[in-house]
């Protein structure tokens, strides 16, 4: 009449059975929620728990005990727990790639909503170095204003890790930044090498260099050159440690066994050039940041030579972001203010081949390759 035990009679005719199945750990009533998958997509793109919880703001235990939920409903292992961190196991990837698409699926519903019930112009930020901005400025607000008109464009100027950080916590929708290394999370696409200048403070009576005129050869090329080995000579003045100008320089020196002279640590490129000024020191730096300075004729910047010093512009997002409506459009307005900056810069500059084609579709070549790499 009630049935076998481990049954629980609901009605006259049938009977739900409660019992648990092997390998089935989930307490009854549990789902997975939003929350726990982006906590469990941080874990996996930090690599460390400690670090996942401080981007996140929350406990660590907090944030391990939602990880172990996860992993008793689904009843698998999703971490690999190991002394740097942890990795992602084989299903733990697969979750992984499940959440991006879940959270990427969640947030364009959020976009599209939002725009029809507001009727709105779309926002996006758009993050940019300083050196970007000095070259292009007036160019990409100009051609924002003109050729899109249903976006309402925001510009965060800052440093290549800075904005680095905030595209992973998604307060940028897409960045222009150097040396952006292989990372879960971030689709890239390389524009351009870029050389860096040898700056010094200028010689009395200096007039500075006449900016370039219609049949003249571009300000960058007419710059006098000094070799690496001279540079590590004078006392530098360096941004910070995850500043990649820094990393260029102590690389190469590395490689050549020279010791470099690093008089400060400064992460202000206007608190550089001051010192720079003062003659207290020399230092490293990229044309979009002194060109101004060198027109002045408040600075005197010089080539690297043997070797050079390069570094990599590229184009990124979230892949967990979703595409925006005006999304193909943006790049390809990016990809034409780039072949501007490539201009400014002249022989400094050595393009990629993605800004001989519409970013938009370079991005998406982007995706699909690795797309195809984790199938």
């Amino acid at each position: 009449m009630w049935g076998k035990p481990g049954h629980a009679r609901t009605g006259p005719h049938f009977t739900v059975d409660t019992r648990r199945r092997p390998g089935d750990r989930s307490p009854r009533g549990y789902a997975i929620n939003l929350r726990q998958l982006k906590y469990f997509v941080r874990v996996v793109e930090a690599g460390n728990m400690t670090r996942a919880a401080e981007q996140l703001f929350v406990a660590q235990p907090a944030l391990g005990m939602q990880i172990r939920q996860l992993e008793d409903h689904l009843g698998v292992t999703l971490l690999r727990r190991h002394s740097r961190g942890v990795s992602p196991t084989r299903t733990g990837q697969l979750l992984y790639e499940r959440a991006c698409e879940v959270l990427r699926l969640v947030d364009e519903t959020e976009r599209q909503v939002t725009a029809a019930g507001r009727r709105e112009r779309e926002g996006v930020v758009l993050g940019v170095t300083n050196g970007y901005m000095n070259l292009v400025a007036r160019e990409l607000i100009e051609q924002a204003r003109l050729q899109l008109p249903g976006v309402r464009l925001s510009l965060a100027e800052e440093r290549s890790p800075v904005l680095l950080g905030a595209l992973e916590q998604h307060e940028v929708d897409v960045a222009l930044a150097y040396e952006v290394h292989e990372r879960p999370g971030l689709l890239r696409v390389p524009l351009l090498e870029e050389e860096l200048l040898f700056i010094t403070a200028s010689r009395p009576g200096a007039t500075g260099l006449q900016p370039s005129s219609a049949g003249q050869p571009d300000m960058p090329s007419r710059l006098a050159s000094i070799d690496f080995e001279q540079v590590l000579q004078h006392e530098l003045v360096l941004p910070g440690q995850r500043d990649g100008v820094r990393q260029q320089v102590l690389s190469a020196a590395r490689r050549l066994a020279l010791e470099v002279r690093v008089q400060l640590d400064v992460s202000s490129i206007s608190t550089i050039k001051n010192i720079v000024m003062q003659g207290e020191a020399a230092a490293v730096v990229p044309y979009g940041n002194v060109r101004d300075d060198l027109l002045r004729g408040s600075l005197q910047a010089r080539r690297i030579t043997d070797p050079g010093l390069r570094r990599t512009l590229y184009l990124v997002r979230s892949r967990k972001r979703a595409a925006m409506r005006h999304e193909s459009a943006l790049l390809d307005l990016l990809g034409r203010c780039t072949q501007v900056y490539c201009q400014a810069l002249g022989e400094l500059a050595h393009p990629y081949g993605a800004l001989e084609q519409p970013l938009s579709q370079a991005m998406a070549t982007a995706m699909a390759e690795e797309t195809e790499a984790g199938g």
